[in-house]
């Protein structure tokens, strides 16, 4: 399996967990430009919820989560406010899921970062 595929069956992971809490996955994978990408864009109650996901086999060079740096998360926000601008949206929230495969499957997920 290579890193894309890896990368889809996380996020197909977390979209199976975010349904089961109640969320509407409304668009996967939505592009912004070359350096912005928003993994999940859902709706939860009234809310558009942007959502990025990491995935990682195991924890051995560090967590999910520890892999979004300050600069990732400047990009994706860029994404989001392009996003909130062209469709009028003006309540939303960023979170982001991390997913460890092995030993055991783990799903963190940190909301309104």
């Amino acid at each position: 399996m290579n890193n894309r595929e890896f990368g889809t069956k996380g996020e197909d992971l977390a979209c199976e967990y975010l349904k089961k809490n109640g969320y509407e996955i409304l668009e996967r994978n939505k592009h912004f430009s070359k350096l912005c990408e928003v993994d999940i864009i859902a709706k939860y109650k009234n809310k558009i919820i942007f959502i990025e996901v990491k995935t990682r086999k195991t924890n051995a060079y560090g967590t999910p989560l520890e892999a979004i740096t300050k600069n990732k998360y400047k990009n994706i926000k860029t994404g989001v406010l392009s996003y909130l601008a062209e469709n009028k949206i003006s309540d939303y929230q960023i979170d982001v899921i991390g997913i460890t495969i092995h030993p055991t499957l783990r799903i963190e997920h940190l909301k309104n970062v």
